[in-house]
């Protein structure tokens, strides 16, 4: 049965009670002011954790006028991870499977056959022991292994997503990095941020690296891919589609500043959104697209990634060559926000900062949405939804036990 008219409208009213006092356009102000006078530099209990990377700026230009400006760079790549999502079987095995794939524009069909597959898996069966040593098909374009993982957080079934995740995705790009000439774009944040809200059961990141290997192991791939991207001169940059943190939003709060938006990117849009009075009301202006400048962040797990302590993973370069910058990008079709991320041994280079900026805002205004090699990067390595239910009737052949499903499972099919 569905909702009725009478439901609405009695649900409708129900909602009227819940007042508001403030209003979006007073929200404005609180931005424009902690825009104008809180980030230059943004101070937490221990200094500095966030600060212009030279100027605090903010950029607009035409939309499609900045869809038609000439690339900075000759080539570039793009990466991403899919997975079947965790699956539990009724033998006790609780099981995610990734595969990463990079893609090249303009066109490299043999790097976009190309595969990382890793199935991560856990059992609270202390005999169970599943990690394998690669192996290769499809004469070599592909290859994949199967890891073991111990219970590090309070859901089990976050550790094999995200360590299936984020070791497809790192051995991949460590892999095929010589294939990147110009620039690698992966379609996310430049480190593996989840891993750090793990660590809530662990004295710091580097305990629980030293409890689970994986964890070492994933780190230490990104860790080495900002090293081998510095050595070779090319930049590596996040494509965060989506940011989720509330870290900047909880920094001016504990500053004692007035917070009232659910998350960093509600706050950047107020500062980017364009808008004009008509008379009557404010109506979002829709003609340019709006960029920040540049930030170097220690916020939230950004300074756990600049931490060599806290990281514990043994690095190459100076401390500050790990720290996170980053701008954020508007787009006023959709009404969304963007981040992209550049490690700071790229960053300090305001050539190289002005070419991935150009290269981005560019991008997003022509494709209204993510650049394309990001998109490519997504395509090759999504898992259908019918892909990932015939991958599922594999594994319960092969485990000869079946999916362990409920009553959502089923409602929701």
């Amino acid at each position: 049965m569905t909702l009725d008219p009478v439901h609405f409208d009695g649900i409708a009213d129900l909602a009227r009670q819940i007042r508001h006092e403030v209003d979006a356009e007073e929200h404005r102000d609180v931005a424009e002011e902690t825009w104008a006078n809180y980030l230059d530099p943004l101070y937490g209990d221990g200094g500095v954790v966030l600060e212009p990377l030279a100027e605090q700026r903010r950029s607009a230009a035409p939309i499609e006028e900045l869809a038609l400006q000439p690339s900075p760079f000759d080539t570039a790549h793009g990466l991403d991870s899919g997975t079947i999502n965790p699956r539990t079987f009724k033998n006790g095995l609780v099981l995610d499977l990734a595969q990463a794939a990079m893609s090249a524009t303009p066109s490299d069909l043999d790097l976009h056959r190309s595969r990382t597959v890793i199935t991560s898996v856990h059992s609270n069966d202390a005999t169970v022991r599943t990690n394998t040593d690669w192996r290769k098909w499809d004469a070599g374009f592909s290859r994949g292994r199967i890891v073991h993982t111990a219970p590090l957080a309070r859901d089990q079934e976050r550790v094999v997503h995200g360590l299936a995740l984020y070791l497809a995705e790192s051995h991949h790009a460590v892999q095929h990095a010589e294939a990147v000439d110009d620039l690698l774009l992966l379609d996310g944040p430049v480190y593996p941020k989840q891993l750090v809200n793990w660590a809530d059961r662990h004295a710091s990141v580097a305990d629980l690296v030293t409890e689970e290997e994986l964890v070492g192991e994933v780190l230490e791939n990104y860790v080495r891919l900002v090293e081998r991207f510095a050595e070779q001169d090319v930049p590596l940059a996040g494509f965060v589609k989506s940011p989720a943190s509330q870290a900047l939003v909880r920094a001016l709060r504990d500053r004692g500043r007035p917070t009232p938006w659910a998350s960093d990117a509600a706050f950047f849009t107020q500062v980017l959104e364009r808008r004009e009075f008509d008379g009557e009301d404010h109506q979002r202006l829709t003609d340019e697209l709006t960029w920040t400048g540049w930030f170097t962040s220690t916020l939230g797990a950004d300074g756990v990634f600049a931490d060599a302590g806290e990281l514990g993973v043994e690095r190459e370069l100076d401390a500050e060559a790990y720290e996170v910058a980053f701008f954020v990008v508007y787009d006023p079709r959709t009404d969304l926000v963007h981040k992209v991320e550049l490690p700071c041994a790229f960053a300090r280079d305001g050539d190289v900062r002005a070419a991935v900026e150009r290269y981005v805002t560019s991008q997003v205004a022509a494709e209204a949405g993510p650049p394309k090699p990001v998109g490519k990067a997504d395509e090759l390595a999504r898992i259908g939804a019918a892909e990932k239910g015939e991958l599922v009737r594999k594994l319960e052949q092969s485990f000869d036990s079946q999916q362990d499903r409920n009553y959502d499972d089923e409602r929701w099919e």
